[in-house]
């Protein structure tokens, strides 16, 4: 018994120790398919997810896909604390509870373990109440040792979540810009067309090259913290998976479909954004779920849709390829990245970008861009038109 309440101790020190240094300090992708973060967002998030799914109300599902990366970050501190105290508890029941507690019956193993457990959780936070005293030299350095690991624990908490919610608001910063530029949700044709003005390609170029720098830093932060790719933007509208697939259907367009100079900074954009969408597959191990939407085919660009897309785009000065192999060209490069897009947005739950716009009533966007050439009714109209946008976002 007590053999094996010192290896499981051992275990548990050691794992939650392996666990947090991956998951916090070590600056790369974690390894492993055991590691303990790995198993509770495993153990969690598929419940928690298939709870959400069963819920008919959109707005409710997403409240409860939300609040999933804050709750999720919470608990994990409480398993690793708990394993800790656990571990350590452990070790004090192997060497035989050398431990004064006067309510302790010495002798009972479960008197005697739940005295330890008691004495590891108030040196784990450094309580420090001093009922219960270590008896023996080895005890006493397990509990200086403990105490250490302690506030060890707590100062990388201390660190860790303000780089979680600082590398978050430097996500959704560019991710609610996009909403100006893209539409919301956005699409790669509503970016095109409202960069269809005289000085807009520049603009668009100059777009694209802050979403190529925007996609390395997702690549850096969401690989080293996966889980930023639970917390969720404050709009439905938006998410973090949209606004990149929606940049890489807007380069894929201008790489195989469009003419113009905006060809070279599309291809840049779209490698590095490819690039972090199957890397943030690869951390959550949905490769085969990848391949098998490759395999199915899933299309989300039809030949009726493409002729809209063509449509939309033909009356705004975009030099559209005249080759009838462009549709090809255009089905080649989606299928670079598209599976992979597929898979990260059933494991998240989070819809993919269409390549067209629906119709609206309103359209915020063009409700400003007319308040310059408009009357005093045209403005009252396109006022209304705004705050329709916003009640839709919530504010």
């Amino acid at each position: 018994m007590h053999i094996f309440a010192l290896l499981f101790g051992l275990f548990c020190i050691l794992g939650v120790v392996l666990d947090a240094f991956q998951t916090i300090i070590l600056p790369r992708r974690p390894a492993g398919r055991f590691r303990i973060t790995r198993l509770f967002y495993i153990a969690t998030w598929l419940p928690w997810r298939w709870f959400a799914e069963r819920v008919s109300n959109h707005k409710a599902r997403e409240q409860i896909l939300s609040v999933y990366g804050p709750v999720s970050l919470l608990l994990l501190l409480i398993v690793w604390a708990a394993l800790l105290v656990a571990g350590f508890g452990l070790l004090y029941f192997a060497m035989g509870s050398p431990l004064a507690d006067p309510f302790n019956r010495h002798g009972q193993l479960l008197s005697d373990l739940r005295s330890d457990i008691y004495f590891s959780g108030t040196t784990l936070v450094t309580l420090g109440l001093g009922d219960v005293t270590p008896t023996r030299h080895l005890a006493r350095f397990l509990a200086v040792l403990e105490c250490g690991t302690g506030l060890g624990f707590v100062a990388l908490v201390i660190g860790y979540v303000p780089v979680i919610y600082t590398a978050f608001s430097h996500r959704e910063v560019s991710v609610a810009m996009l909403d100006g530029r893209a539409g919301s949700p956005p699409t790669a044709t509503e970016l095109l067309r409202r960069h269809a003005y005289e000085g807009g390609e520049v603009e668009l170029i100059a777009l694209l090259a802050e979403w190529e720098r925007w996609s390395a830093e997702i690549l850096e932060s969401h690989i080293s913290y996966p889980l930023l790719c639970y917390y969720r933007s404050q709009h439905d509208n938006q998410s973090w998976l949209s606004a990149l697939v929606a940049v890489l259907d807007a380069c894929a367009l201008l790489i195989t479909t469009i003419e113009g100079p905006a060809a070279r900074q599309s291809q840049l954009t779209f490698a590095m954004a490819r690039h972090a969408l199957i890397d943030l597959g690869h951390v959550f191990k949905i490769e085969k779920s990848a391949k098998h939407k490759e395999q199915v085919g899933l299309d989300r660009l039809p030949p009726e849709a493409f002729a809209s897309l063509c449509e939309n785009l033909s009356g705004l000065h975009l030099r559209l390829c005249g080759d009838p192999a462009s549709m090809q060209r255009l089905t080649a490069i989606r299928m670079l990245y598209e599976p992979h897009a597929h898979a990260l947005s059933d494991y998240m739950k989070m819809p993919l970008p269409l390549w067209v716009p629906e119709p609206r009533k309103a359209d915020a966007w063009k409700a400003v861009a007319d308040l310059r050439v408009g009357g005093d009714s045209l403005i009252s109209d396109r006022a209304a038109a705004v705050h329709l946008h916003d009640e839709e976002h919530g504010f």
